[in-house]
């Protein structure tokens, strides 16, 4: 049955496509040719990206297996390709904008450089601060569970520290822990505490009444119950905190090395290199925060999805 709807729905989808296609192709056109009396490479970049347009709706409309990953993938590819011919064909300034190839070879001719980077920042900085967060507000959240008073005090005031901006809690910080990662991690901590403390909460609560009385009718204790319950059922919850901390500990870390920091950092390299006019090497670094932060938030997608395989939302 679900594959007939599937079916009757790419059907109509299709459909559509082809009876608008004309009036589609005539539009393009037109805009087209407005553009080349414009300038024409202009027109350049838009005949890419219509190629591009155009050989996306092919693959999502066919039946390749693979399509979910290549048309992201071409989706990036493009944009690549329309940032490399509008800074080379507009002339646009390094200083402005520098070009994909540009930041490609910063990349390579400073691979030690933002290793040694990425390690004090993502490694030492981030990791470390997200795993302390994470797990204090795990440990904080099954104490408030059991107790109204903390549940009741203890919320507002991390609604309060939450509300706290990162532009004046990373300097104090950075002043009580000293310049090395130890600050940073301790920003990192302060970050991702509260969102995770309130997912984990809500996620001790999402058992109904009835599943909580069979456990009651079996004797079970509260650690029993906490552990063959309601543990596994706020785990999609605590799975949604962790991904949102993952990008959360990148940004803490990142800004918080804009306060104080030894010779190593992204966030350090990414301050001089801008007073120095060296966008190539602030992309770079933005690049390699972006590719740490996807692979970040990938892995524990990933986990999520080998964990909570019996949750609706990963079927």
């Amino acid at each position: 049955m679900m594959q007939e709807s599937q079916k009757i729905h790419r059907w109509i989808f299709e459909n559509s496509l082809t009876s608008f296609a004309p009036a589609r192709l005539a539009g393009i056109a037109a805009l087209a040719a407005v553009i080349c009396v414009f300038d024409w490479r202009l027109a350049a970049v838009f005949a890419v990206w219509m190629v591009a347009w155009g050989a996306n709706v092919l693959i999502s409309t066919s039946d390749i297996s693979a399509k979910r990953l290549i048309v992201p993938a071409l989706f990036g590819v493009t944009l690549l390709i329309l940032w490399q011919m509008s800074v080379r064909l507009f002339d646009v300034s390094q200083v402005i904008l520098p070009a994909p190839s540009d930041i490609w070879v910063a990349i390579i001719t400073s691979l030690p450089t933002l290793w040694v980077d990425f390690v004090q920042t993502v490694v030492k900085g981030a990791l470390s601060g997200y795993v302390i967060g994470a797990s204090l507000a795990i440990g904080m959240a099954i104490a408030v569970d059991r107790s109204q008073f903390l549940q009741r005090g203890l919320l507002p005031v991390g609604n309060f520290i939450a509300a706290l901006p990162i532009v004046g809690t990373a300097p104090i910080l950075v002043m009580w822990f000293g310049f090395g990662w130890q600050s940073k991690a301790a920003v990192v901590v302060l970050m991702v505490f509260f969102p995770m403390l309130v997912n984990t909460v809500a996620g001790l609560k999402a058992t109904d009444a009835m599943q909580r009385d069979l456990m009651h009718t079996y004797a079970a204790s509260y650690w029993q119950s906490l552990i063959k319950l309601r543990l596994p059922a706020a785990m999609p919850f605590i799975f949604n905190g962790l991904k949102v901390c993952t990008t959360l500990a990148l940004i803490g870390a990142i800004v918080a090395e804009f306060f104080g920091s030894p010779i190593v950092g992204m966030g350090f390299r990414i301050k001089t290199s801008f007073g120095t006019l060296e966008l190539a090497m602030v992309w770079a670094e933005i690049a390699v925060a972006a590719l740490a932060g996807s692979g970040f938030y990938g892995a524990v997608a990933l986990a999520e999805k080998r964990l909570t395989f019996w949750h609706p939302s990963q079927r």
